[in-house]
């Protein structure tokens, strides 16, 4: 059993910057492909960002250049920091092992409002 735990959502004004994070339990982490993902209200849940075990990044195009995920295989953890955030970045933010099965946290509020 995986469990993904997210923190470090909140309440930011348009240009600023959050970090989130994804505390991962379980040793399948090193092996497993880690993603960000978001739901804005109303929208359909979507990929932000993904990084292989390996550590290959992808992006969402709205996010490219604004948004950078890591991790570290040693802490079970992988981040999103998140920067020149804009409204429409708002959404709750979900961290998910990929892979079958899937795993998903229970997601963090992002609110980016002046």
């Amino acid at each position: 059993q995986v469990q993904l735990v997210e923190s470090g959502g909140g309440l930011v004004q348009p240009g600023g910057s959050l970090k989130l994070s994804c505390a991962a339990s379980g040793s399948i982490f090193s092996r497993s492909a880690m993603a960000w993902y978001r739901q804005a209200p109303g929208k359909q849940r979507e990929l932000a960002a993904l990084i292989t075990s390996g550590g290959i990044t992808t992006y969402v195009d709205s996010v490219k250049g604004r948004f950078t995920i890591s991790r570290d295989n040693a802490k079970n953890t992988v981040w999103l920091q998140m920067n020149s955030l804009k409204a429409e970045d708002t959404a709750v933010y979900y961290c998910k092992r990929e892979g079958f099965p899937a795993y998903w946290g229970r997601g963090t509020q992002v609110t980016v409002s002046s």
